[in-house]
């Protein structure tokens, strides 16, 4: 995001650590809350420091003062600033940021709408060939319902967030007689509760901005995701699978790139 405005302040997104994170300087901010000093950010900061975490503020080098930092916010950290400010355009500017926000969001989900490459595609048509032993009908089959459960016309057509979890899905469709296969109870259930700790991943990195705009639904929700917790769990042993090795902790994090969102761990 080369360019940001609100009302008549221009902003110019710091660069820092190749991250595609938009990072403003304290003194921009500033002047978008009407502060008259530019320090006001930095005092509000001061003040309230312990709620701040480094995704939302950090200091770096200032070019124009080598000898002092500059201290610089994400838009989370903006809009948390935001809530602390008591200038006339505060709760504007808190809405603006917001809808920044979203626009992000959105643009990351058009990201992923990225499909599976040529690399891919070969390594699930070699589990489907391995798998059908030459027997055409088997072949077609596993196709057909690959496609069916990942809602595509053709293999080729699988995001690439998707993937892992097509290999996971052909290594272990259940081949019950010569050209038939079924999907067992226990498939199901491992899918459900892979796609439910990708939710969990989902809330645990994102709650906390949520938090900021309803404590009460995040209060709520997280003992909701202690209770899931429990259940995957309990599922995972009865059923005897071994839930995927992801990066839970980073993958939903809007620094994590499409393609390394779904990385197994070594």
């Amino acid at each position: 995001m080369n360019s940001l405005s609100f009302n008549a302040i221009q902003f110019h997104p710091v660069q820092h650590n190749d991250e595609q994170v938009v990072w403003i300087t304290s003194t921009e901010l500033a002047h978008a809350l009407g502060y008259k000093q530019e320090n006001a950010v930095s005092k509000i900061y001061n003040r309230k420091a312990d709620e701040f975490t480094s995704k939302m503020t950090q200091v770096i080098e200032n070019p124009q003062l080598p000898n002092l930092g500059m201290r610089i916010f994400s838009l989370r950290g903006a809009h948390l600033i935001a809530m602390f400010a008591r200038t006339p355009v505060a709760k504007e500017f808190r809405k603006w940021v917001l809808d920044v926000l979203e626009k992000e969001v959105l643009q990351q989900q058009i990201d992923t709408r990225v499909k599976i490459n040529s690399e891919q595609q070969a390594e699930l048509k070699e589990i489907v060939d391995r798998r059908a032993h030459g027997e055409r009908k088997l072949h077609a089959e596993m196709w057909s319902r690959h496609n069916k459960h990942f809602r595509i016309t053709r293999y080729s057509d699988l995001l690439a967030i998707h993937f892992q979890d097509a290999v996971n899905y052909l290594e272990t469709l259940e081949i019950k007689s010569k050209g038939n296969i079924y999907i067992d109870e226990k498939q199901s259930l491992e899918m459900l509760c892979v796609h439910a700790r990708f939710f969990q991943a989902w809330w645990y990195t994102h709650s906390p901005a949520l938090a900021k705009l309803n404590p009460a639904l995040v209060s709520m929700l997280h003992d909701n995701m202690f209770s899931m917790s429990s259940a995957i769990s309990s599922v995972s042993k009865k059923c005897g699978f071994t839930m995927p090795n992801y990066d839970y902790d980073h993958m939903f994090e809007l620094k994590t790139l499409p393609h390394e969102r779904y990385r197994l761990l070594k």
